[in-house]
């Protein structure tokens, strides 16, 4: 058996699962509604706001899709809940964040300021300068989003510019050894 699909989901007070016949789960809770089909094979019981997964066979796909399919509901449950979010650390002279309505505007030196909107499901805080917070229900728009805005300028290893995550070690290197002989 699958550990992490065996563990059952407890469902706290103040959210609503629903299952559907062809295993579309919805989520309503204070942080918003998610809903996601999942794979029709898995068994999806919820008992006494207890959500439990179970796989129909013990054949390879099936042993595949059955953490999948319990962490996929388990981070739906987060998502409403408690929510998700992605530091973001704007590193080097010159480059700076600020929101602008529901863009995020960045200077990253380039030629032109780089300008993200907004989308639906995520907020963007922008803190103070070389900062940025994506937050949001949805675990995979969250890390989707915050990988495309450092996606525009990735962080360096020779001087550390660029954007990065906060919890992110970026492997510096040293500069050119050669060309200065005394």
């Amino acid at each position: 058996m699958s550990r992490i699909g065996r563990a059952p989901i407890a469902v706290p007070a103040g959210v609503e699962v629903k299952i559907d016949a062809n295993n579309t789960v919805t989520v309503k809770g204070p942080k918003g509604t998610l809903t996601q089909t999942l794979h029709p094979d898995m068994i999806i019981k919820l008992e006494d706001n207890v959500i439990t997964v179970c796989r129909p066979s013990e054949e390879k796909a099936h042993k595949s899709l059955h953490g999948l399919t319990r962490s996929l509901i388990n981070n739906m449950v987060i998502g409403v809940t408690a929510g998700y979010s992605k530091e973001l650390e704007i590193n080097g002279v010159g480059y700076r964040a600020a929101k602008q309505g529901k863009d995020l505007v960045m200077n990253l030196g380039y030629s032109h300021q780089v300008i993200m909107p907004e989308i639906d499901g995520i907020s963007i805080e922008v803190p103070s300068p070389n900062k940025v917070i994506i937050s949001g229900a949805d675990k995979q728009k969250v890390g989707q989003f915050a990988a495309e805005v450092r996606e525009k300028r990735p962080p360096e290893p020779y001087k550390g510019k660029g954007i990065k995550y906060v919890d992110e070690y970026i492997r510096r290197k040293e500069g050119k050894a050669g060309g200065k002989k005394k």
